[in-house]
């Protein structure tokens, strides 16, 4: 599937793993449509091509109001990249007692059923322009992470709404198609985001020691890269791709 002249939504899209993905595409003539928070499209970098919308991925309303948008935009929307999330740590059971079951439920909102808030609501748009060829019309990339199939100590929350993104591929790949949509997710292992900001240059060199290959943390560049050739791989449909340099997560 091409890029150009096509429209594209974008979650997550003012920064890190998004932001990359959004000035992917754009670069590639998509006309990109970057959701985020209000405060995060306040610092991002203006991109010729990526259009920023306010919208948080939890509030129906708010992305049907930005599918529409795209919808809209005078191209079919064709391409949906779902990068927004939230790494909140907690142990089931810690110093302060058993886990705070609000946090819980936020990190599962966000990075679940906002995934699936955009996947169930951008499909019924793909859904409705014309078809390619071998019927298809459109993509839908979501992100999981390594932490679904081997999370670490404190990410019980994280590691949950990650194999819940891991674990609807498969069926929401089968349920789209009937109406030509492929859906796809990748699972990163430690990328160079901002989350990743305000730690030490000795942690992060850590971190990079535990990649049996390269050795170093992943760019937000190579997962952009990555979803760019699902977006125009036509038989790439209902896998998890671990983008991770091999690596395996230790318990801590």
């Amino acid at each position: 599937m091409q890029i150009t002249d096509t429209a594209a939504i974008v979650t997550g899209g003012a920064s890190g793993l998004g932001g990359a993905t959004a000035r992917a595409l754009a670069a590639r003539g998509g006309r990109v449509f970057a959701l985020d928070l209000a405060p995060a499209i306040e610092k991002a970098e203006q991109v010729e091509g990526v259009t920023y919308v306010a919208a948080d991925v939890t509030d129906p309303e708010q992305v049907q109001a930005a599918v529409d948008q795209a919808a809209g935009s005078g191209v079919p929307l064709r391409i949906v990249v779902n990068c927004a999330g939230v790494g909140w740590a907690g142990r089931v059971l810690g110093k302060q007692g058993p886990h705070d079951l609000e946090l819980f439920r936020k990190v599962v909102e966000i990075n679940l059923i906002g995934t699936f808030n955009v996947l169930r609501l951008a499909a019924e748009a793909v859904a409705k322009t014309e078809p390619l060829v071998d019927d298809q019309r459109g993509v839908v990339i979501n992100t999981a992470s390594v932490a679904a199939f081997e999370g670490q100590i404190g990410q019980i929350a994280y590691s949950a709404s990650k194999g819940g993104v891991a674990a609807l591929t498969v069926p929401a790949a089968r349920d789209l198609s009937s109406v030509g949509i492929r859906v796809m997710t990748i699972a990163p292992g430690i990328v160079d985001t901002p989350m990743l900001a305000t730690v030490s240059d000795e942690f992060r060199a850590g971190l990079a020691a535990g990649v049996p290959f390269p050795k170093r943390l992943a760019r937000p560049d190579e997962y952009a890269q990555l979803a760019v050739s699902i977006v125009e791989h036509d038989y790439l449909n209902g896998e998890v791709i671990r983008m991770d340099g091999a690596l395996r997560m230790a318990p801590r």
